[in-house]
């Protein structure tokens, strides 16, 4: 496939599957109606050139290639019994904007069905919406494509069984469940980021597609400033990306961290959307994010980073998301000004609820090297290590244990 086609079907899938989904009521009819408009395209696109609007023509041939299979199955009548369709083909079939942004919203907001688990409305994201393989998707879990495959359509059942998941939400539910949205969005890039272990620290795929994501859902929502925090926040993450791993593979400290590797254009597209958040005056917790993800992207070293107004920042999010790894992210700012002693106190009474946090015991351990209690730090590191690190977290925790061994 061409560079160009794949990018066109990747661009419209979205608004084409939720627009299709709306129509069929039936995930698995509109994903193959949308793959046959594709494999359509594929033959008609190179001869006759790109159409003038690439999005009808994808919709009006999937739409078409839909009705023709539901004639010719058994099915057809129990779909027809719930839901009534028009059979006859049609050149043209365009929502307008209003009721187009309300068919992608009604297709995340279906991929986030409470009925399902977070995992599984992540991995049912990425297949709808975002159009990855199974065998993609399996790979950015670390599981089997099979048990991934069964995920999926277990998923898929539960969506179906339950015709609410297809209708308009109402005001109240739409405010609610694009929280959800955004969460998933944000927890899908999370886990692409930073995996949850294996041999493996960063999965690009899994990133770029939640940025794809955070991107539709600002476009879809250009005046809520949250959504443009979400999209900042991810792009300024994903430019340092290449400043992670060293050409060994060795994760890198972030002050220690080659900044020539992190990739400016993104940087500065990532600034632009958190300008226009705040323009909007909106101080969410991807707004507080982004902000200080700015701050670490717009010092020129890690010498010149302003601790003060980051561990500021980290105040801020915790007065609207108090929970621990907030705070375990302020003391670790507030550190940097007030010393290792007093993030040390700061840590005791976040040791019980944080027990089974990785992160917790290096950042411990860290505080512990700094004061000089060598053997003290040595348990911590040791502790992260039972916390099922990934590889190359694992390389470096080794290593800082056999540097204080030496002392």
């Amino acid at each position: 496939m061409t560079d160009w086609l794949e990018a066109s079907f990747a661009a419209q899938r979205p608004k084409a599957l939720a627009a299709l989904t709306r129509y069929f009521r039936d995930v698995d009819t509109a994903e193959d109606a949308f793959s046959e408009a594709c494999v359509k395209a594929l033959a008609v696109w190179p001869k006759d050139g790109r159409p003038r609007d690439p999005f009808a023509w994808l919709l009006t041939a999937a739409r078409n290639s839909g009705l023709d299979k539901l004639r010719k199955a058994q099915r057809h009548r129990r779909l027809l019994a719930q839901h009534p369709l028009d059979l006859e083909p049609a050149e043209i079939m365009m929502p307008d904007p209003d009721e187009l942004r309300d068919d992608v919203l009604r297709l995340l907001f279906m991929c986030c069905h409470p009925a399902l688990d977070r995992p599984d409305q992540i991995a049912l994201a990425l297949k709808i919406v975002a159009g990855l393989s199974v065998v993609e998707i399996a790979r950015g879990f670390l599981i089997k494509p099979k048990t991934m495959e069964q995920r999926i359509t277990r998923a898929k059942k539960k969506i179906t069984s339950n015709p609410v998941a297809f209708e308009t939400p109402s005001p109240e539910e739409r405010g609610r469940r694009l929280g959800e949205v955004s969460l998933m969005v944000y927890l899908m890039f999370n886990e692409g980021w930073s995996t949850s272990g294996g041999d493996v620290q960063i999965r690009p795929t899994l990133c770029r597609e939640a940025i794809r994501l955070a991107r539709l859902l600002a476009e879809l929502f250009p005046s809520m400033g949250e959504q443009s925090a979400l999209l900042s926040l991810l792009l300024l993450q994903f430019s340092r990306r290449d400043g992670r791993l060293d050409d060994a593979g060795i994760l890198v400290a972030f002050e220690d961290q080659d900044r020539s590797k992190w990739h400016r254009a993104e940087i500065a597209e990532g600034r632009a959307w958190l300008l226009k958040s705040q323009r909007i005056s909106h101080q969410g917790p991807y707004v507080i994010q982004a902000a200080i993800a700015a701050e670490h992207a717009r010092a020129p070293t890690a010498d010149e980073l302003d601790w003060p107004l980051i561990a500021a920042h980290y105040a801020a999010l915790y007065a609207v998301q108090p929970n621990p790894v907030v705070k375990l992210n302020q003391i670790a700012a507030d550190a940097k000004v007030k010393g290792p002693e007093y993030a040390l106190r700061q840590l005791e009474p976040l040791a019980e609820t944080l027990k089974d946090y990785r992160w917790f015991y290096t950042m411990r351990a860290a505080f512990l090297t700094d004061t000089g209690e060598a053997k003290a730090a040595i348990l911590a590191y040791n502790t992260a290590l039972g916390l099922n690190p990934t590889e190359p977290e694992r390389v470096v925790i080794k290593s800082k244990i056999a540097d204080l061994e030496k002392t």
